[in-house]
């Protein structure tokens, strides 16, 4: 009997690692100025799909209802992305993406001036990571020489510290 074989690995081009590089810059940009933004109730379900999978600090949520619902819970939010790095899945074209975001980010109003040892009540930042799994959408119309639209498949958040 014959052993499995094992298929081939698809190469990345570096048109793959430009779209990676292009798209994860967009992304970042967009994603947190609508998640802190008045509107993120409505416009941050845009970037997530029914089957995406959301963790929040170690507990699940499932799409865009899920979503809403931590968010309905969520203060007002301010994020400082520190740095990103993005790299593209080989195997489809175009690529899907797995990011990372590091960074701060304040839930509620600045706090007072004060001298306040309490562990990082609202008002204070928190340092932050985020990796999420970028999917081309396959329904978006791509005007040829235009990035490829994606969408959040999996978005894992974890306060770090």
């Amino acid at each position: 009997m014959a052993a499995p074989t094992t298929p081939a690995p698809v190469p990345l081009n570096s048109s793959d690692i430009e779209i990676a590089t292009r798209a994860a810059n967009n992304f970042q940009l967009l994603f947190y100025t609508t998640y802190d933004s008045d509107t993120r109730l409505a416009d941050l379900p845009n970037f997530y799909r029914s089957s995406s999978s959301i963790t929040w600090n170690g507990k699940p949520y499932q799409g865009v209802d899920g979503l809403k619902e931590l968010l309905k819970t969520m203060p007002s939010t301010k994020h400082d992305v520190q740095s990103f790095d993005c790299h593209p899945i080989p195997g489809t074209s175009p690529p899907s993406l797995i990011m990372t975001v590091s960074g701060q980010v304040q839930h509620g109003p600045p706090p007072p001036p004060v001298d306040n040892k309490a562990r990082n009540p609202d008002g204070h930042p928190r340092v932050f990571s985020q990796t999420f799994m970028l999917v081309p959408d396959p329904a978006a119309v791509v005007a040829q020489g235009t990035l490829p639209v994606y969408f959040i498949s999996a978005d894992s958040l974890r306060f770090v510290g």
